[in-house]
């Protein structure tokens, strides 16, 4: 009995901290992109921020809280396969504009007086794209071979292990 209800203790605290986090970056993301004056570079980095950190908190917490607790895989072959492609994708990529924030940041503090004409909305969106693309890029060709066989350290039938 006291098992359960640690389970459900935990599960209701995974699905709490998913919840918040996904609510939490959800109103960033509107808050940016409904009004106009929120658009800076520094926001539009933000706002690629909380949109990883939104498919975060819907996709890979939850997934990855399952895998941790329950010691059979319920999702299947293919899930087995895309979870861990699909967290390292969406932390690199979170990692990632957390880093183009701090650059921009530093070129904020660094010369003031031409921040806005050196850094426009513009020219921040290539960096943003390249985060994204690079990330995919690099988790794909890591993970690649647990792509093909995501199986090949599982012990039992319905085990996802190797990531």
């Amino acid at each position: 009995m006291r098992l359960h209800a640690e389970t459900a203790l935990l599960y209701t605290l995974l699905a709490f901290l998913s919840l918040l986090t996904v609510t939490l970056n959800l109103l960033v993301i509107i808050s940016i992109s409904h009004f106009w004056q929120l658009h800076t570079p520094t926001n539009i980095l933000l706002l690629s921020l909380a949109v990883s950190d939104l498919v975060v908190g819907l996709l890979a917490m939850p997934v990855e809280g399952l895998r941790y607790k329950e010691t059979c895989w319920l999702l299947g072959r293919l899930m087995c396969a895309l979870t861990p492609y699909l967290s390292y994708y969406l932390l690199s990529a979170s990692l990632g504009n957390m880093v183009l924030i701090s650059i921009d940041h530093y070129l904020a503090i660094f010369d003031p007086l031409l921040y806005s004409s050196k850094i426009t909305l513009n020219r921040v969106k290539m960096p943003i794209c390249s985060c994204w693309a690079c990330s995919l890029l690099y988790n794909g060709l890591i993970l690649m071979e647990h792509m093909a066989l995501p199986d090949r350290f599982s012990s039992c039938r319905g085990e996802c292990v190797g990531h």
